[in-house]
């Protein structure tokens, strides 16, 4: 199976990523000599086609370049376990039923930011990794890995009995997310667009949480949503020491925000 993926920043992240292109399509006019010269260095065959020749291949903006490359890998839960460094505090995302790819894509660009350990979505009725959430997450696709589970439910009793807690963002008998420790191994649920999370992953729940709205909107974004909730946990768990921030002392963090795809 293959997949199809366009974008500037898409295709440079997976070049860098090592990716093999079964076809890389550049249109003749485009500035797009970053993307040429990484793959001239990997030896990957280039053909130079019109603008008007890609965007019969895509009605999205394809900044002047298209590939095809193998399908986007999926893990195991026990590939996304096995992974996770030893000593460090797990934290994993778990979106139950989510449809939107630009959700999906946006949730994985946060997931890199703060090294979340792994992303567990539902085999069926759900997103999966396509073209759309490649470009929205800007490389992150291949950064963060995404196991595909049938059960929820069963993943969340698995997960509880390797000491996990479970936090889902959600209304019913809900703390302020500000109010709650997450400092332990944790899966953060966040549900679909329209439905929220399901009876049956509700009652996995140890606890949730509800982010406050003051205005007239009711709700958020589920990328929105769940980018506050993993910052909180991230600042929770690298609290500043000396003025210092996480990012400086790592060398990381450049205060640049770029717009979704770029």
């Amino acid at each position: 199976m293959s997949q199809f993926v366009y974008g500037k920043n898409t295709v440079i992240q997976l070049l860098k990523s090592g990716r093999d292109f079964r076809k890389l399509l550049i249109a003749k006019d485009s500035k797009n000599q970053e993307i040429i010269d990484l793959a001239k260095r990997q030896n990957q065959k280039i053909t130079f086609v019109s603008r008007k020749e890609l965007d019969a291949l895509t009605k999205e903006n394809h900044q002047g370049v298209y590939g095809e490359i193998e399908d986007f890998r999926t893990y195991t839960l026990e590939d996304l376990l096995e992974s996770i460094p030893q000593g460090k505090l797990p934290l994993l995302v778990m979106l139950d039923s989510l449809e939107d790819p630009h959700n999906l894509g946006a949730i994985l660009r946060t997931c890199d930011a703060v090294e979340v350990d792994g992303v567990i979505i539902r085999k069926n009725r759900s997103v999966s990794l396509n073209a759309t959430v490649a470009k929205v997450s800007c490389g992150a696709i291949d950064t963060v890995k995404v196991a595909e589970v049938t059960n929820l439910n069963e993943t969340l009793k698995t997960l509880k009995k390797q000491g996990y807690w479970v936090c889902g963002a959600d209304n019913n008998q809900a703390l302020d997310y500000r109010a709650v420790d997450y400092n332990m191994p944790l899966v953060l649920v966040i549900g679909s667009e329209g439905a929220g999370i399901s009876h049956l992953v509700q009652k996995s729940l140890d606890y949730s949480v509800v982010l406050p709205m003051k205005g007239q909107i009711t709700s958020l974004n589920a990328s929105v949503a769940t980018g506050i909730m993993l910052y909180e946990i991230f600042s929770q768990r690298h609290p500043l020491e000396n003025g210092v921030s996480y990012g400086s002392s790592k060398g990381k963090g450049t205060g640049k925000t770029v717009p979704a795809g770029e």
